[in-house]
């Protein structure tokens, strides 16, 4: 997306970085609570970044616990949240982050409820920052 939003030139604030490392570290609770907080203090479009995030995670967090249909619908509404964003954001890889949560619906309908145990947590997608 070659739109810029306010904010997005800005440095990833240290609360973002916290929810995003714990993103990369599976830790899909604990990104939820602080990604939380980062997106309610935040009142421009960039927030659509940590929401749409936040989302995917929760979406992780679901498949962990057997939940498809909830994994489905946070996927599905994380990607929402991203669609419009820039590809790049306060250094967050927005574009890749997209690509992996589509291949991980993608592969989750294909498998259908039934096949959520087949899914494999290398499948979950990274946020790549700087």
């Amino acid at each position: 997306m070659g739109r810029k939003w306010p904010g997005c030139d800005e440095p990833l604030p240290e609360m973002v970085r916290r929810g995003l490392e714990q993103f990369n570290a599976g830790e899909y609770f604990e990104q939820h609570e602080t990604l939380e907080q980062a997106w309610r203090a935040e009142m421009r479009p960039v927030r659509e970044v940590y929401q749409g995030i936040l989302q995917i995670g929760v979406a992780c967090h679901q498949i962990e616990r057997g939940n498809y249909a909830g994994a489905v619908k946070m996927l599905r509404r994380g990607l929402a949240h991203l669609a419009g964003a820039p590809d790049r954001c306060q250094g967050i890889d927005v574009a890749r982050l997209r690509e992996e949560a589509r291949r991980l619906l993608d592969r989750l309908e294909a498998l259908g409820p039934q096949g959520l145990h087949r899914i494999d947590r290398r499948w979950f997608p990274q946020v790549m920052f700087e």
